[in-house]
């Protein structure tokens, strides 16, 4: 069965992947940890790595059952058809998220060149480098269609 991505009411990401699987969808809400400021105090908290965005797992005569839950809008589409994600590339999101540290080192790196990554997540994934700092390599995995920015092991 392919992933389609379905586009949400804002901040409703997560609800509606709760929702989903109640009814018995299987679906994917990628979270992220960051910290957030409020004029009182400092808090980690979890939010999509795409804003909106919710990825469902299910054959394509079942797409409309998506609609009967409270926050989907629609399906994303590419070239007039449903966008499609592979297996892989879902593996891939959720490898990335459970790695606390890029496992690469970065030699002479520009933006502009094409990289593929010899360890961790992305093993074997090329991408084309954005930004270089010394902290951080913002780079872009066409295959998916997303950026990344990932911190670099010290």
């Amino acid at each position: 069965m392919p992933w389609y991505v379905l586009y949400t009411n804002p901040k409703a990401e997560r609800k509606t992947s709760e929702q989903l699987t109640k009814i018995g969808i299987e679906n994917y809400c990628p979270l992220i940890a960051t910290i957030r400021q409020w004029s009182d105090r400092k808090k980690k908290i979890e939010v999509p790595l795409f804003s909106s965005y919710i990825f469902v797992n299910l054959d394509e005569k079942d797409r409309n059952s998506v609609f009967s839950v409270k926050g989907v809008l629609r399906y994303l589409f590419w070239l007039g058809v449903p966008a499609i994600v592979k297996d892989h590339e879902i593996e891939t999101i959720k490898k990335w998220l459970s790695n606390e540290k890029a496992a690469f080192e970065i030699e002479s790196i520009r933006p502009g060149d094409t990289m593929v990554i010899p360890d961790g997540p992305f093993k074997s994934h090329s991408g084309i480098v954005r930004q270089v700092n010394k902290n951080n390599v913002r780079l872009v995995l066409e295959s998916i269609g997303i950026v990344l920015t990932m911190k670099l092991s010290e």
